[in-house]
């Protein structure tokens, strides 16, 4: 038989405002433990400690660690999806440049939770089949595709599916690896711009060859405004 993974939900949900507060507190807890102990040091009793709570009561609210990031990864999770929704979906700004925004924001945000995200993907087999996983990556995956379809109009759906997965894999893949070391603001920025580059120029070539204009002074669809060094 497969070893028996543990319990992954919370033991109850907080319905009182002091609830949500200590369970809100012992979260950030979790939060700063995973960050300065690392996932091998990382127990309910540090996150007690760090908390300023009896160990009893972080089990009123999670059955053990597992439960704790699996919270912590669920909340990432809809951070997320909620990032792509804004900026995905607003469409007062063009597609590139939408894209660009979301670029920024991903590196940004991979670069404060290096550590965290780090600690989280050491144990992801604990949750990667878990409903919520599986909820959050098809809302995300929805938002995505949507997209690219507003983006790419008249290019074919597995050309689509194809721009989708490598934009996607290459942005996490990449910010992954940057994040591993601290970066400033600016190489963040520079980072991330080269990175949008690469992926408007791509998504340009495919829109050209879906329809797109391709000369006249005619503006494609797709394109952004113009870079700030070259206004």
């Amino acid at each position: 038989m497969p070893p028996r993974r543990p319990t992954i939900s919370q033991t109850k949900k907080p319905r009182q405002a002091r609830s949500a507060e200590l369970v809100a507190a012992i979260l950030e807890a979790a939060v700063q433990v995973l960050a300065r102990e690392g996932i091998k040091r990382f127990t309910m009793a540090r996150v007690a400690e760090r908390t300023g709570a009896s160990i009893g009561s972080l089990y009123q609210y999670f059955p053990n660690k597992a439960a704790i990031l699996f919270r912590l990864q669920s909340d990432e999770w809809r951070q997320t999806t909620e990032m792509l929704r804004t900026v995905l979906q607003d469409r007062e700004r063009a597609p590139l440049e939408r894209l660009r925004t979301l670029v920024r924001a991903f590196i940004r945000s991979e670069c404060a939770e290096a550590e965290v995200r780090g600690a989280l993907d050491s144990v992801a087999p604990l949750y990667r089949d878990a409903p919520e996983a599986r909820e959050a990556r098809a809302e995300g995956d929805g938002i995505i595709e949507a997209f690219m379809a507003e983006a790419l109009p008249g290019v074919p759906q597995t050309t689509r599916d194809t721009a989708t997965d490598l934009v996607m894999s290459t942005m996490a893949a990449l910010g992954k690896e940057f994040s591993e070391s601290p970066r400033s603001d600016a190489e963040m920025d520079a980072y991330a711009d080269a990175m949008a580059d690469m992926f408007c120029a791509y998504l340009e070539t495919l829109g050209r060859k879906g329809g797109w204009p391709t000369g006249g002074g005619e503006p494609s669809p797709l394109r952004p405004p113009a870079p700030v060094w070259s206004r």
